[in-house]
């Protein structure tokens, strides 16, 4: 029987780090399904699907916490797959002025009508013309499939208005 790990990590950035893990998981069997890596003010982190024999998931999370050792915090987790719930792809892209509070406005407005965020990508970017600083995000939501689409585009419309922001929803392919 195979058990799906979810596991995150987080370790000062050098050459090799993913390496350490992915041999780890290779080891005791395990196979790397999916991820999402990334490095970020000199820190490398990431979250991991893998897929392990049941029998070599204990041997598993004994090797990958050895890497502590080693300066990489990590964290490991059974999936919960199995619990997910059916819901509709959307893609939600914003752009505005810098400024504190964006985040925590967008996710409010989302989580308020159920809608998960299962990615979400941001930066600053310098506007065109005056050099300012603008926030940029990219988010990918799964609302559920009872939630009317139009009740999710009004409520960013809204929210768009209100923090004078580039907001563009669309639904994936």
């Amino acid at each position: 029987m195979l058990c799906t790990l979810v596991m995150t990590f987080i370790g000062r950035d050098r050459p090799g780090l993913v390496n350490m893990i992915a041999s780890r998981v290779a080891d005791e069997g395990g196979a790397w399904l999916e991820s999402r890596l990334a490095r970020l003010a000199g820190e490398f982190a990431g979250i991991v699907r893998v897929e392990a024999p049941a029998a070599r998931v204990a041997a598993l999370t004994a090797s990958l916490r050895e890497l502590e050792t080693q300066g990489l915090r990590v964290t490991i987790a059974a999936s919960h797959a199995d619990e997910e719930v059916k819901r509709a792809g959307v893609k939600l892209e914003l752009l505005c002025l810098d400024r504190p509070g964006i985040v925590s406005e967008v996710t409010a407005a989302i989580s308020s009508l159920g809608v998960n965020i299962e990615e979400f990508e941001s930066g600053l970017v310098e506007a065109a013309f005056t050099g300012q600083p603008m926030f940029m995000a990219t988010l990918r939501l799964h609302a559920p499939q009872t939630l009317v689409r139009d009740e999710l585009r009004r409520r960013m419309e809204k929210l768009a208005s209100e923090m004078i922001a580039d907001i563009v929803l669309t639904g994936e392919q």
